[in-house]
């Protein structure tokens, strides 16, 4: 299969021209939003269609779109609506800003293989098959979890992920609490963040 355009990929995205001239596509740098241009704070790269496992990219979707490096805006625009779609349950885990280099979902298959401890893989599996209520924002049934960092401030807090009483929201209000999150973040460089795949999983940082 012939690898997926950037225009084809992100057809509402407006590119950096220098993003996307021969000495980019020579050093294999991802595109650019029109935003980069100019100063920013905010940058984050999608790679949208893959997963790190052990050192390696696996690719989680039937079509693999290319990376791709983004303002807070564009990322939400590009990333949110794919995960409202999502039906699957999600675990996600509040980032603190001042140490955050990546953000990313990983599968509950794929939990040992991305390094989660035994404990941690243990302790979000069993919110993962919880029932998770409606959704605080609209009422209708919730499939995502959220902990704040007042809940959950670590992967390491074990005994938190297994107690804490989170946030619950459907996808579509499980994507906007994310984006909020972020937009209280004056400034990120996240350099890997991808999309939700599988039947469920966990967004979890470091």
């Amino acid at each position: 299969m012939a690898p997926i355009s950037y225009d084809d990929a992100y057809p509402h995205v407006e590119f950096l021209p220098r993003s996307r001239n021969w000495w980019s596509w020579l050093k294999g740098t991802p595109a650019e939003c029109i935003h980069l241009g100019e100063e920013c704070k905010w940058i984050a790269t999608l790679v949208p269609d893959i997963i790190f496992l052990r050192g390696k990219r696996g690719k989680r979707h039937d079509v693999v779109r290319p990376d791709i490096t983004l303002c807070r805006d564009c990322l939400a625009e590009t990333s949110a609506p794919e995960m409202a779609e999502y039906e699957g349950r999600v675990v996600a885990f509040a980032p603190d800003p001042a140490l955050l280099t990546q953000y990313f979902f990983v599968e509950k298959e794929d939990f040992a293989a991305a390094g989660l401890a035994p404990d941690v893989t243990s302790a979000i599996s069993a919110r993962l098959v919880q029932n998770g209520g409606a959704c605080q924002t609209c009422g209708h049934a919730a499939t995502w979890l959220w902990f704040p960092r007042d809940q959950v401030a670590s992967l390491d807090e074990v005994e938190r992920i297994v107690a804490a009483t989170g946030e619950s929201f459907c996808a579509k209000h499980g994507a906007e609490k994310l984006f909020a999150e972020f937009e209280k973040m004056g400034e990120a460089n996240i350099f890997y963040m991808n999309l939700p795949y599988g039947e469920g999983g966990a967004y979890v940082w470091i």
